[in-house]
């Protein structure tokens, strides 16, 4: 698996992308394409050493909860240590707090290996998101006392958003914070608060792999008459650590009132624990220097101004959304992958000549009849097409950070529109994949002898957390394609012109040029028509097949990109790259039609169904 993958990557960071250009920014100017091979270098090491030979044991040994502690196996905690002493989770960081200043392209790209070794291990998304929060809206003593020993790896870190009676409705959230004391506002760590409430489908909500766990809690401040503001515009954000800190970040010796409610026994993703968390039941009542314990509740730090909560967490939940998308993307490649090496050693049936099949001939390997090569060609190219994508977000993250006022801003806008792609797409069509994986196996894969079964479970969480398939598709047809007077949408249309026009040029590849501008125009008309009289109902009716019709439009863009790059190039890795375009091109892209037919007539058929009727 490694070495597919690692020429993929190469290929996609040096040649595609010109990642090593990055290394004449002043940010990055003690780097090099010798330091990005290096950091690339460890991560592939750890994660075949360290995750990828217990990826099936953390699927069958799940966490357990002994009424104390939650116990996980040996081989988590090791691959954890791991992963933070190679200084991945600080990777993009300043040198000042122990950082390498690395391009996040890079730090994406060596972070995509644990993907495929054992996504449900995990590494250090959770944590280096709510740092990277932390860093953007804490105050200086929040950064000292908590986001850097985040980096370090001493603490790890948590978002508790989902309530069990409020998933994707935050608005509905019922978690309360109440002033701690006439001097709440005095604490170092900032205005200090009490919380009670309950938090479900917390990743790594408890555990021992970290000294301690940094939750980042959305809750509402009630007002003078005792009830919770209504809407998301009531919502704070607050740092509630699992064990209380002085300001420096050391441990005081009491345990906050956190307390571990249950464990969900999940479909896949089974390494990591998911939890039901009570804020201020009592099980640990606070009695801390300086805290008198008045009224019940798990002490928490506001971060930032009061009903803003949501517009911070969204720092942390947009980031997250290109890890979930990297993450579905690496196990369909993790799938691909395997079911590619099955095709090619596994001898099964005769090929169909001009008389028909001989059966006195011996089988043949899997691999030379056309339909297992359709079923592996759309796996390469909804896998490496994904691959492309993250990094391409990567990239213009890196270009907002770094690149000159215009440029920043443009990057910005760009991902805007495109982050409920990078996380939607791929964790619908890798988990396609990872279906197709399963079919090559035949009734192999549908056992535990082969891997590509648990790929698909796991992959399945990736279209239901960090915001449901259907509320990226809101998004993106709701919000990001409108915000700016369009102009996010005119950006990347503009970038895709850039690509058509190039690709015209090139006789392999001018009717895909042809094809990517009809179907741009087409998503640009749809958008239109969606919003012809501004009544969001049917403008919204058919969100999903327009999130659908876009991302295969992006994609067909990204591949055609790439394919200008491979175009020319004699070696089998190149020529595999201008045949998945060509796949994308013939059997994906036409789907896009459909889709953008019930958005363009805004039929209400789904909508309009009475609930009787089911």
């Amino acid at each position: 698996m490694a070495q597919g993958l690692r020429a993929a990557i190469d290929f996609l960071l040096y040649e595609w992308l010109q990642a090593q250009t990055l290394a004449t920014r002043e940010r990055f100017a003690d780097h090099s394409r010798e330091t990005f091979d290096a950091v690339l270098d460890t991560c592939e090491r750890i994660a075949r050493e360290k995750y990828a030979p217990f990826n099936r044991l953390v699927d069958t040994e799940e966490p357990r909860f002994d009424g104390e502690r939650v116990i996980l196996p040996a081989a988590t905690h090791e691959a954890w240590k791991a992963y933070a002493d190679s200084g991945m989770l600080s990777a993009a960081q300043d040198y000042a707090i122990g950082g390498m200043q690395l391009p996040y392209t890079v730090e994406a790209a060596g972070n995509a290996f644990f993907a495929a070794a054992s996504v449900s291990i995990g590494a250090g998304m959770l944590t280096v998101g709510n740092a990277n929060l932390l860093m953007a809206h804490g105050t200086d003593a929040q950064r000292r006392a908590f986001a850097l020993h985040e980096f370090a790896g001493r603490f790890s870190g948590t978002m508790c958003l989902s309530e069990p009676q409020a998933g994707s409705s935050l608005s509905d959230i019922a978690t309360r914070a109440v002033p701690d004391g006439d001097d709440y506002e005095a604490d170092p760590l900032g205005p200090r608060y009490r919380l009670r409430g309950n938090k479900m489908w917390i990743s790594a909500g408890e555990h021992e792999l970290t000294e301690n766990i940094v939750h980042l809690v959305l809750a509402k401040i009630p007002g003078p008459d005792g009830r919770l503001p209504p809407g998301v515009k009531g919502i704070s954000l607050f740092i509630v650590p699992k064990k209380l800190v002085d300001a420096e970040g050391r441990l005081t010796g009491e345990r906050n009132d956190v307390a571990l409610a249950g464990l969900n026994h999940k479909c896949g993703w089974r390494g990591t624990t998911n939890t039901l968390l009570n804020f201020g039941e009592g099980r640990y009542p606070v009695r801390a220097p300086g805290l008198d314990g008045r009224g019940a509740g798990a002490i928490g730090y506001r971060v930032g101004e009061p009903g803003q909560g949501l517009r911070y967490m969204f720092h942390m939940m947009n980031e997250a959304r290109i890890g979930v998308g990297m993450a579905a993307t690496m196990l369909g490649m993790a799938g691909y992958l395997a079911s590619l090496d099955y095709a090619r050693n596994r001898p099964q049936g005769r090929p169909i000549g001009p008389a028909g099949k001989d059966p006195a001939q011996p089988p043949v390997r899997i691999i030379e009849h056309a339909d297992v090569k359709r079923m592996l060609l759309a796996q390469k190219a909804y896998c490496e097409g994904a691959l492309a994508l993250e990094l391409y977000c990567a990239r213009l993250v890196d270009e907002q950070h770094t690149g000159d006022a215009a440029a920043a801003d443009e990057a910005r806008l760009l991902l805007e529109v495109l982050t409920p792609i990078a996380k939607s797409w791929p964790s619908e069509w890798c988990l396609e994949a990872n279906s197709l994986a399963i079919q090559v196996h035949g009734g192999y894969g549908y056992t535990r002898d082969f891997p590509v079964e648990q790929y698909w479970r796991d992959n399945r969480l990736n279209m239901i957390h960090e915001g449901t398939h259907g509320i990226q598709a809101l998004d993106l047809l709701g919000r990001k394609v409108l915000m700016d007077e369009g102009r996010g949408m005119q950006l990347l249309g503009a970038r895709m012109a850039a690509t058509v026009g190039r690709a015209r040029g090139v006789p392999a590849l001018a009717a895909h040029a042809d094809a990517l501008h009809g179907a741009w125009d087409a998503v640009r008309a749809a958008t239109q028509a969606a919003w012809a009289d501004g009544d969001p109902v049917p403008a919204l009716a058919n969100a999903v097949p327009y999130l659908q019709a876009f991302g295969h439009t992006v994609l067909a863009w990204i591949w055609l990109d790439v394919a200008l790059v491979a175009a020319g190039r004699e070696d089998a890795a190149n020529r595999g790259r201008l045949q998945a375009c060509r796949y994308f091109f013939h059997y994906e892209l036409p789907k896009t039609a459909a889709w953008l037919q019930v958005v363009r007539e805004r039929d209400l058929t789904c909508a309009e169904m009475p609930e009787d009727a089911f």
